[in-house]
């Protein structure tokens, strides 16, 4: 899942004190489960910017609304009778869902609430580890679904360093286990090691090196792409 934190509620307010009229909008998906963007945070975030910003004008007022999810158009398009009514709309969705309330409110300012961090896989109560940059170019069939690219810290694609040690932890942090040392004890265990002795060659960080504007992923019914 994408996990997010709420920016600085300071730098929130300044983005918005000029307004009258603010529509705080949380997401029911990702940064609802990570307790940074959903219903609750939404109208917390919003209790909150009234009462700072009634010490600037009686005339301001800050409302909070929730949908499923911001990503999706179909979503909202629900959505857009409520936003007439705003000034400004301050997103708690990921930076995807922002700019996709930009799309259909083209006339209104949309601002983030939140900070994307990472994809991440729950791990605890309040915890998330990140396990995938999104980086469009995923091996895992071949490390034995362990991400070297987010989970080694020098991202190698053929590990392990010379710093690794005897004990399989990271040089780079006391108590870090090294992706590496995982991956090929992994791939001993599924019978797999042989994966390990091909050379990965150099990694494409763009999917698309001559594509210089947002990748959009099709589904032509069967498979997919990038495109």
């Amino acid at each position: 899942m994408i996990v997010a934190k709420e920016k600085k509620f300071d730098d929130i307010l300044a983005m918005v004190k000029e307004y009258d009229r603010i529509l705080v909008l949380g997401c029911g998906t990702c940064t609802a489960v990570c307790h940074s963007g959903g219903e609750k945070e939404a109208e917390d975030l919003a209790f909150r910017l009234q009462g700072k910003l009634s010490l600037i004008s009686p005339d301001k007022e800050v409302r909070a609304a929730n949908i499923e999810r911001q990503c999706e158009i179909d979503f909202l398009r629900e959505f857009l009778t409520q936003a007439e009514w705003a000034d400004v709309v301050i997103s708690l969705a990921c930076g995807a869902g922002v700019q996709s309330l930009v799309q259909i409110l083209e006339d209104k300012p949309v601002f983030p609430g939140t900070d994307t961090t990472f994809i991440g896989s729950y791990t605890g109560e309040g915890t998330w580890t990140e396990m995938c940059r999104a980086c469009g170019e995923c091996i895992l069939h071949l490390t034995g679904g362990i991400c070297p690219v987010t989970r080694c810290a020098k991202k190698l694609l053929n590990g392990p360093c010379g710093g690794t040690s005897s004990y399989g932890y990271c040089e780079v942090g006391q108590g870090k286990p090294c992706a590496w040392h995982q991956i090929i004890q992994r791939l001993e265990a599924l019978n797999k090691l042989h994966l390990y002795e091909d050379i990965a060659p150099l990694k494409r960080w763009a999917p698309d090196p001559t594509d210089n504007g947002p990748r959009k992923r099709i589904f032509p019914g069967v498979g997919q792409h990038w495109k």
